[in-house]
């Protein structure tokens, strides 16, 4: 087996596409006519957004929505960057929350994380051992 996709579930999904490719660079790939499903370009890995009826139809008992959670759900998407603190400055000025300021960890990445409008948690990073 290898990871295929990430699906996350979202109020808005061509606005989530649209602040994806504003905040961090990565290209479109399709957005489905019904908008309830998209895809973005992301390498071997696909990141897609899926409209939370959608969700609601996978998932009848229910689910946690990040959009409507008060905290960040656990668990991140991750961008590695060669420079943090460029791509943080451009996700918050796309209308990213910051969670944390670009730092250094002791393991020698640079890190930091903001939460998107849809609430989604991005962690932007350095390739370890850079």
């Amino acid at each position: 087996m290898k990871l295929g996709y990430t699906i996350i579930y979202v109020p808005d999904v061509a606005a989530s596409i649209a602040f994806f490719e504003k905040a961090f660079g990565v290209a479109r790939r399709f957005v489905h006519e019904s908008g309830t499903y998209g895809e973005l370009d992301t390498g071997e890995t696909t990141l897609a957004f899926a409209a939370l009826e959608l969700g609601h139809t996978h998932f009848p008992a229910g689910f946690v929505a990040a959009s409507e959670s008060p905290k960040p759900l656990g668990f991140e998407v991750a961008f590695v960057t060669p420079s943090v603190a460029e791509g943080h400055a451009r996700a918050l000025a796309a209308g990213a929350t910051e969670l944390l300021a670009p730092e250094a960890k002791p393991w020698g990445q640079t890190v930091s994380y903001v939460r998107c409008p849809d609430g989604t948690l991005v962690e932007l990073c350095t390739p370890v051992g850079a």
